[in-house]
């Protein structure tokens, strides 16, 4: 059986040699690096992005927390129990009221400094020395020269806004009356340069000295 089929290849070969079937397939062979450039690698497969991740889903409201079921209250009765003891229930007395700390007053403030005194007035007192007044001394009592009595005399005399006398009286006595009388006679006839008060003459009482001195 397998020599049959043996013989029967090799005549199939003998017969394609001569009907020339062999030169045409040897004919249709294209060299290889000819068949490389028809032979086109496949096309890569397109890549198709996923599509996007949907958004989370939102978050659930919280629930709020179901509320405690009330507790029970006991309610006293006030019917007592049989055979309880009965008793006087004196009542606490209340506590004492918390009383604030109470802030202590503000100092009070301190009272305004005093006025400044007023400035003293200027005063100018009555003078009798001016030249220009003329005023004479007075004259010697010859009896009190011939009986040596000597002495000084101070008068207190009020003078007026022009300068004149208006009263003369003893402050001081010589210890001779002829003599107190005569400085009294001749100041009453001088003439003075009146007292001042800011400036203002005003009339003033003056101390007049006048001197007896035997030569």
């Amino acid at each position: 059986m397998i020599v049959g089929s043996v013989v029967a290849l090799h005549v199939a070969g003998i017969w394609a040699l001569q009907s020339g079937l062999v030169r045409k397939a040897a004919e249709v062979i294209v060299p290889a690096e000819l068949l490389s450039e028809f032979i086109a690698p496949p096309a890569p497969p397109k890549v198709t992005p996923p599509p996007p991740a949907p958004p989370p889903p939102p978050k659930p409201a919280p629930k709020a927390a179901p509320r405690p079921a009330p507790m029970p209250v006991a309610i006293a009765d006030p019917t007592p129990a049989p055979n309880a003891p009965t008793g006087i229930t004196t009542p606490q007395p209340p506590a004492p009221p918390i009383e604030a700390p109470v802030a202590p007053p503000a100092p009070a403030p301190a009272p305004p400094a005093p006025p400044a005194p007023p400035a003293p007035p200027k005063i100018e007192l009555p003078s009798s020395d001016a030249a220009y007044l003329n005023n004479p001394k007075p004259s010697y009592p010859a009896i009190s020269k011939r009986m040596g009595e000597q002495g000084k005399v101070v008068l207190r005399v009020l003078i007026g806004t022009d300068g004149v006398p208006q009263k003369v009286e003893v402050n001081q006595s010589s210890g001779f009356d002829r003599l107190d009388r005569q400085a009294q006679d001749a100041v009453m006839r001088w003439r003075f340069v009146p007292g001042k008060r800011n400036g203002v003459p005003e009339a003033m009482w003056n101390l007049v000295p006048v001197n007896f001195v035997l030569e």
